[in-house]
């Protein structure tokens, strides 16, 4: 039987009481501010929201390119030869395991709620660079184009900018696991608990409440329109809110099992079945239209990246890159105080170039696939009329997009539980990975924080995420993601510096060709390979 006096003495003991204080406080207040008038707070929201993608396009996209470029050169350079970890550590996690708990965490669940429904969107509504009429057959090719281009390479590097230095820090010099760890390139190791360390935990703590919402709203949306579509159940407001509270709170639980067995094998489940309806929908669906149009697609994103990537909208109205680009950058910056976390703490003893290939080659060339076929068979159903895509996003909303989708296809009803199903595993894998690194965040860097506080920040996001769509629905969600990613968006700035003084200084170790975390000439070299797989 559990003591519940040694859980809560536990609980209390292991808390850096300001930063959570604050994060619990702002959580608290922001549920209270939505439930007491959760149709101002959107509108609020919305006002805020407007104004930093009208006066400050600028600072999302030039930040993100910033990232891009210093990410590759990370993969390519000197610094990537840099190990995360003692001289003679092998990864804590296998391939297979890093990779798709890295996947997991990092695409979030939004890559089943805007697969099937984000290149539809721009078939229907061109995004201004394109200059293609809507509904033609360059609509489609450039709406694909540019979704590659919000989920490819530039949606992994801002986890990469903080998750680098903290693993860095913390396997090399043991410093705390948390996101403060960025500026001990400036203060030391030894000066990481002054007030500057603490605004920096509490500004992540902020962030991440943004990050996580958003996502859990989105899917928690994608799961209560699937029951509506599939089987006619309507919960309304107050369902609303207890179903995904309590979803939240369950599967925030399941950490308990800890990274491991709980996660990892979660992550794994996920990756499964991902691959899976990835491939069955590709051989069921229209194959070569999928081809096409996708291969036309990814050349154009390839070749007109440069310009996709610094592209503000200036001589126009700048709403279209407001409302995706900037927002996806937002949504991404948010995340990246908790998803840059969760990989440095899974990234132990691999080196730079290992973990930022695995983002930037690896899960990139994973989700590529998905948003190809997703985006391709939902707009070849609506040119031909074989689904009414457009018709049932109109009834239902966004977040129907992929169940009229599966059930065009052979075997509909079956592959559209399954993507119910995959709905609801990157739910879990969402709710877990980011209560993790909250409980993280909240207890100074402990790796293993006590369920009690997993759960607090469980049933927290939970019923703001809830409270985010009863009061708003996708606008207030976007809202979200774009308020609390600005303040992210100048500390990654800050860790981009950071790291390349920190490098710089022992770049004339590696001047010689050799690594310099690596065991001296003569000893035996680490396998890589671990047994989690």
């Amino acid at each position: 039987m559990v003591d519940t006096n040694t859980v809560v003495e536990q609980f209390v003991d292991e808390l850096d009481i300001g930063v959570f204080g604050v994060g619990f406080s702002v959580s608290l207040l922001a549920i209270l501010v939505f439930f007491s008038n959760p149709t101002a707070s959107a509108e609020t929201m919305g006002q805020i929201n407007e104004f930093l993608w009208t006066e400050y396009t600028w600072v999302y996209v030039g930040t993100m390119f910033l990232m891009v470029v210093f990410s590759l050169w990370l993969m390519i350079g000197p610094w990537g030869r840099i190990k995360l970890g003692k001289p003679d550590e092998n990864p804590e996690f296998g391939l297979v395991s890093f990779f798709a708990m890295m996947f997991s965490a990092g695409i979030a669940a939004g890559i089943v709620f805007w697969g099937p429904a984000e290149a539809l969107n721009h078939y229907q509504t061109v995004p201004p660079l394109i200059g293609a009429e809507a509904r033609s057959s360059a609509a489609a090719v450039g709406a694909i184009q540019y979704t590659l281009f919000h989920w490819g390479i530039s949606y992994w590097v801002p986890y990469l900018i903080v998750a680098i230095p903290i693993a860095y820090y913390a396997f090399r010099e043991d410093a705390p696991m948390r996101v403060s760890t960025l500026i001990a390139p400036f203060v030391g190791v030894d000066n990481l608990d002054g007030i500057l360390a603490k605004a920096i935990d509490v500004m992540a703590v902020f962030a991440t409440i943004g990050g996580i919402a958003t996502t859990l709203g989105f899917v928690g949306r994608q799961f209560l329109t699937g029951l509506t579509y599939n089987f006619g159940i309507s919960l309304g407001d107050t369902g609303t809110v207890l179903v995904i509270t309590g979803l939240t709170v369950a599967f925030t639980a399941s950490v308990a099992l800890g990274v491991k067995k709980g996660i990892a094998r979660i992550s794994r489940f996920n990756m499964g079945v991902f691959a899976v309806l990835t491939v069955v929908t590709f051989l069921l669906g229209p194959t070569n239209y999928i081809m096409n149009t996708g291969l036309q697609a990814v050349g154009n994103y390839f070749v007109e990246f440069l310009r996709m990537a610094l592209y503000t909208n200036a001589t126009g109205t700048g709403e279209w890159v407001g409302n995706w680009t900037v927002f996806y950058w937002a949504w991404v910056f948010s995340w990246a105080p908790f998803g840059g976390l969760f990989v440095a703490r899974i990234s132990r003893g691999r080196t730079i170039r290992q973990v930022v290939a695995t983002a930037l080659v690896g899960a990139t060339a994973a989700t590529t696939p998905w948003f190809l076929t997703m985006g391709g068979s939902a707009i070849f159903f609506e040119r031909t009329e074989v689904a009414p895509m457009l018709d049932m996003v109109a009834e239902y909303g966004v977040s129907v997009s992929g169940f009229p989708l599966f059930g065009a296809l052979p075997f509909g009803g079956l592959l559209s539980a399954v993507f119910l199903l995959l709905v609801v595993t990157f739910f879990i894998t969402s709710a877990d990975s980011s209560t993790l690194a909250l409980g993280m965040l909240t207890t100074g860097g402990k790796q293993h924080p006590s369920t009690v506080n997993r759960v607090i920040w469980g049933a927290l996001m939970g019923g703001l995420a809830s409270l985010l769509i009863v009061g708003g629905g996708i606008d207030a969600l976007r809202s979200s993601a774009i308020i609390t990613g600005f303040p992210f968006a100048l500390v990654s700035v800050v860790a981009i510096v950071g790291m390349a003084r920190e490098f710089q200084r022992i770049s004339p170790l590696l001047s010689g060709g050799t690594d310099p975390t690596e065991p001296e000439s003569g000893s035996s070299t680490p396998s890589t390979t671990s047994v989690d797989d």
